[in-house]
């Protein structure tokens, strides 16, 4: 089990941070010939990129929602990402790949959807948490008790 932390803790991160949102939409529950090759092409490419230290890749964490599993990623940069998408020699583009077949043949059995969020700045707060999001994806320092979300947010750059 996880290390609980009971204080107050923040991310600590410098320089740039991409959050990617990946999701999944099992349409179509009862046919899992369909869904499942999508929805274990995931723990695949997760793997590839944590084996990585170069890959632009700082954490993950895998939820389930309603209409199926969702992948929150913090990365370097943008540019690694799309990088990685687009490796001819990586898990992504087989998995991609067999997507795009499965809806053609089954158009609307399983969706795939995706965000990326380039961002300037962030503020976090865990407390009574093992360290998850992104103080697990790059550091964790305490916060002080008079410390305030405004403040560890920062004025904004623009």
């Amino acid at each position: 089990m996880a290390r609980i932390i009971p204080h107050r803790m923040t991310h600590v991160h410098d320089g740039p941070l991409v959050v990617f949102l990946i999701g999944m939409r099992i349409n179509r529950p009862w046919r899992p010939d369909l869904w499942l090759p999508a929805f274990a092409a995931m723990p695949r490419m997760l793997a590839e990129l944590s084996a990585d230290p170069d890959s632009g890749l700082l954490g993950y964490r895998i939820t389930l929602g309603a209409g199926g599993p969702l992948v929150i990623q913090h990365w370097k940069s943008a540019e690694q990402l799309y990088a990685y998408a687009s490796q001819t020699n990586a898990q992504h583009r087989p998995a991609w790949a067999a997507f795009n077949r499965i809806a053609r043949k089954a158009p609307g059995a399983v969706g795939i959807w995706h965000e990326t969020y380039v961002v300037d700045r962030a503020e976090s707060m865990y407390v009574g948490m093992p360290a998850t999001g992104l103080a697990k994806a790059t550091a964790a320092r305490s916060v002080e008790p008079d410390s305030r979300a405004a403040a560890r947010l920062g004025p904004a750059t623009r």
